[in-house]
This record gives structure tokens, sequence and C-alpha cells, in this order.
């Protein structure tokens, strides 16, 4: 089975942020958490997997082809909903739908976006104009979601929505994700939600893609802990991913692989990874 992201060497210059060279292969059939601080470079991504913005060098393949070379039809297997929706603020549902018909063709699916709106309990009556920041983002999705694609890319889709919206939409994507041939790429900063559906976390930071490994795999490569600074200087500084003083000592993130197996640690989340890597590398 090909797979549905290959990047190579990929990179872009804007001012002075550099993006890459970035080497990136996501596999068909799973959910992929990209993750970053803010102009970490995760939208400057997406904007070039959705040829929204054109390469310095590096070639893009999305469900093993070439972006270059895709022709409508093939478009048609690739859906996006990004922080915000981009169409007239005069339009109805009807009119939304209309729209999207005569843009999808054959491949519009009437009966799906039907069952998305009622799912979503959006309104038939009024105009996007007076849709909160929540029915925006679900119709944006009810939109993605109904014309057969294969692979979905969500650009802070969840980012200002109360928890049950959140909740509702994660739903929808672990629905969408079972079809085997269905592949998500999600970029969030609300890292709980990513633990609660990733199957991937790719992690990129200042422009540079530090690692893409299972969710689970990586966030039992680490523990947190506190120890005094006594303790803490008999730590393989190998082993210190990152720490934070407080009035007690400090509290460490380490490697297990490198510290005692005797020495107790707790669980780490995927934000907990995120927080003290960036905050081990400044100092």
């Amino acid at each position: 089975m090909q797979n549905a992201i290959e990047l190579q060497g990929l990179k872009k210059r804007l001012g002075n942020f550099v993006l890459g060279p970035i080497d990136l292969t996501v596999p068909r059939g799973c959910i992929v958490g990209y993750i970053g601080e803010n102009g970490a470079g995760k939208s400057t991504t997406i904007k070039l997997l959705l040829n929204l913005m054109i390469p310095d060098q590096g070639e893009i393949k999305l469900l093993g082809k070439d972006i270059r070379e895709f022709t409508p039809q093939m478009k048609k297997d690739i859906a996006y909903v990004f922080d915000d929706l981009y169409l007239p603020e005069d339009m109805t549902l009807k009119n939304v739908q209309n729209f999207h018909r005569k843009l999808y063709g054959q491949a519009w699916q009437d009966k799906t976006f039907s069952e998305l709106i009622a799912r979503f309990s959006l309104p038939n009556n009024k105009t996007i104009k007076h849709f909160s920041r929540g029915m925006r983002m679900q119709l944006g999705l009810a939109l993605a979601l109904s014309h057969g694609a294969k692979l979905l890319l969500l650009d802070e889709a969840t980012s200002g929505l109360d928890p049950v919206i959140r909740d509702d939409v994660l739903d929808l994507l672990l629905e969408y994700i079972q079809n085997e041939d269905h592949t998500i790429l999600v970029s969030s900063h609300i890292l709980s939600d990513l633990e609660k559906v990733a199957d991937y976390i790719a992690f990129i930071h200042k422009g540079q893609l530090l690692f893409m490994e299972t969710k689970d795999e990586l966030v039992d490569q680490y523990g947190i802990t506190s120890l005094s600074k006594e303790q803490l200087a008999e730590i393989d500084d190998k082993a210190i991913v990152g720490k934070r003083p407080h009035q007690f000592g400090v509290e460490v993130m380490l490697k297990r692989s490198l510290v005692p197996s005797d020495l107790e640690l707790e669980r780490v989340s995927v934000e907990d990874i995120m927080v003290y890597m960036i905050k081990g590398e400044r100092k």
C-alpha cells in the first residue's frame, strides 16, 4: 500500500524563517498529530502539501502521486479544514451545498453532507455570518468529509472550540479513520486532543522536524520526577531532557533508558514532552 504523505528534502524560506529540509513519511490508515510552538512551521507545511505555496526544494507526494502532477480528479481525494471558513458570509447551508456540488461533481455526497449537518444541528435558515466559531468548524468538517477524500489535513481546526464540540469533532475523526484507506494529519496546540486520537506524533521546532514516533512508544520513553539539587547532580546529563526549578528542588523529565530502573518516574503526556524539550533547548 502506498504511503499517504511522503516529503523528501522539503524546504521553504519565508523571510528569516526557514522550514526544513524535512523528510517525513506518513503511512495510510493512521492519525498523525503535528505539534510545535506557534511559528514552528506547522501551517507552512500544510500549505505546501496543498500546493498553496511552492517549495524552494524537495518533493511532496500525496497518496503516491507528486502533487505537481495532480489532476482535478486527484485533488478530490484531499480534504482540508483550516482555522476558519473561507466562504462568502452571506451563504446559507443550501448555497454552500449547491456550490460544493458543482465544485466536486460526481464525487460530492449529498447524503453524507445532510447527515453531518443534522448531526451537528447546524441551522438551515442562517447565513454563515451568524455562525459561531464552533458552527463554522463543524461546517468545514462536514464539507471536508462529503466528497470521498482519502487524506484529511486539519490546521488548528479545534482551537477556540468548547470542549463538547471538540469532543464531537474527535469522535468524527475516529469514525473516519475506521476506513483503512483514510489518513489524517492534524496540527493543534491542544495537545490533549491529539493524545486522545493520534497514532503518531510528529514534532516540529524552529522549522526542523525533530521526530515522528508512535504516540505510545514516545510517552513510554520518558518520565518526570522531583529531585533535590544534590540528587540531580548524580543524574547523567544525557538523561535530562528538561527541568523546572521549584521551591524544594527541581522537577525534571528524564529518559527512562538512561536512569536507574528503581528511580520512580511519573508517566508523561505529549504536552510534557514538547514543553520540556523546548525548555531544555533554551537552557
